[in-house]
């Protein structure tokens, strides 16, 4: 997609009307489902134009937050406000200008693309073309085609397409990019970028690591229905200071490995024994590795495999929590 725009329509972009407020404010957020608590006490504050990434398993209560934001979900307490407004008292100006994106969308397989994105013009006072935003989501050649005959990937775009129609100040996106290919995926990537740039506000969800830190100006990662870090990609991964992951495996088992004696090593903050390897968090990858692979040969061991990264967001989670982001 080289020429990418964003909402193009006859008459200009609206300007967001909550400027210098929040754009979503949650206090002391709960909602409980029979033996689960699945929102605990919740606290959330995002910014006007900004891309903000709830990052978290399965389980940790994103999708419950973000419908009650949305006002599908009806919170037991707390206070939600989005927009400076309130589900209570201002639905009908809400909906018009929020786009919303499920984790799952149920559209009429019967109607064409076109159709269904007419049907969703009609529900809003403002928008852009329909024409405009079906080239904007790549669906053009489908836009005579039904929806039941859609791939994954492309009811995604249909429903990405469906939340943007209204010409949105907010939008909320579930899990946007699954089953998406990663050609697609950056286009959509590209989509995001231009709605922030145009000076309005993204909540989205995801389990990507990769797509928290190349859209998310803020990231709030969730476990357990609280939030349990907050801040920028680039700060929540420098509060962990480590800046390299090393993960080997070696001919010796991992059993026979002391973890003990590698944390001696200088530059090493942290090891932990996982899935027949070990991970071992350091501060200078070039000091760290010759000592690990000199403490490794010392007890015996055969490297077999030897693997660095930069510290990410997945990084960060683990060090939080000892689980991984897709661990139920």
């Amino acid at each position: 997609m080289s020429d990418v725009r964003v909402l193009t329509c006859s008459a200009p972009l609206r300007r967001p009307e909550c400027v210098g407020m929040p754009a979503l404010l949650v206090r002391n957020l709960r909602k409980s489902f029979k033996d689960v608590e699945a929102v605990a006490g919740l606290d959330l504050e995002v910014r006007t134009g900004e891309c903000f990434g709830l990052l978290g398993p399965n389980g940790a209560g994103k999708t419950t937050t973000i419908e009650i934001c949305e006002g599908l979900t009806a919170p037991d307490s707390g206070d939600v406000e989005v927009l400076g407004m309130r589900w209570a008292t201002d639905a009908p100006r809400l909906r018009q200008r929020l786009g919303i994106q499920l984790q799952e969308t149920q559209l009429s397989d019967k109607l064409t693309v076109r159709e269904t994105l007419s049907l969703f013009r009609s529900f809003f006072h403002q928008g852009p073309d329909v024409a405009a935003v079906i080239e904007l989501v790549q669906l053009h050649e489908k836009r005579d085609a039904r929806v039941g005959s859609l791939s994954g990937g492309q009811k995604q775009r249909l429903a990405l397409a469906c939340a943007l129609i209204g010409d949105p100040e907010l939008l909320f996106l579930d899990e946007p990019t699954t089953g998406l290919d990663p050609q697609a995926r950056r286009q959509l990537w590209d989509l995001i970028d231009q709605f922030r740039n145009a000076g309005r506000t993204i909540v989205l969800t995801t389990h990507y690591m990769d797509e928290a830190q190349r859209l998310c100006d803020r990231v709030g990662i969730m476990d357990r229905g609280r939030i349990i870090a907050l801040g920028t990609p680039r700060e929540l991964i420098a509060s962990t200071g480590v800046e390299h992951v090393v993960e080997f495996t070696a001919t010796a088992a991992v059993s026979n490995i002391e973890p003990a004696s590698l944390r001696t090593i200088e530059g090493v903050r942290d090891v932990r024994a996982e899935a027949g390897g070990i991970l071992v968090h350091v501060t200078e990858l070039h000091r760290a590795v010759p000592a690990l692979l000199a403490e490794i040969a010392r007890q015996g061991g055969n490297l077999t495999e030897l693997r660095t990264h930069s510290a990410t967001l997945e990084d960060v989670f683990v060090g939080l929590t000892g689980r991984h982001l897709r661990e139920e």
